[in-house]
């Protein structure tokens, strides 16, 4: 399928069409179930839109997402002479060993402000797709 997902302001966020179309195997957990919906009883050829609200889609920002992080601790498990700046996304290991990542807002010598949120949360979204085969 081909896949565009719009921001308020017009500009594309992620846009498929006129691209290599993506796989996505239906309920696997790979696409958004907010998305998947939208692509229930599409047939090959067919094309849908709808108008997604930060609840529907990425869910609303959360302040609490918003946190301190000693400089101690971004460095552990990373090269000596690694980098940050501001704007970065960087990924980090949770005890259980699964993977989440924050955009890195500020840094000193003590440590960096991360968000943790979607870097959609709390936006609308248009999601537009078509669909190009199925498997």
């Amino acid at each position: 399928m081909n896949y565009r997902l719009t921001l308020p302001n017009g500009a594309d966020y992620i846009n498929t069409f006129g691209d290599r179309p993506a796989t996505v195997l239906m309920g696997s957990g790979q696409f958004a179930p907010c998305f998947e919906k939208v692509l229930l009883g599409l047939k090959v050829g067919e094309k849908r839109s709808a108008l997604l609200s930060p609840e529907e889609s990425f869910g609303d920002r959360k302040e609490e997402l918003v946190q301190w992080v000693s400089l101690q601790a971004l460095k552990e498990g990373r090269d000596e002479d690694v980098e940050f700046n501001p704007g970065d996304v960087i990924e980090f290991n949770a005890p259980s060993g699964a993977q989440y990542a924050g955009v890195l807002q500020s840094i000193n010598e003590e440590g960096a402000w991360f968000d943790f949120n979607h870097p959609l949360a709390g936006v609308a979204v248009n999601f537009e797709a078509q669909i190009v085969a199925i498997m």
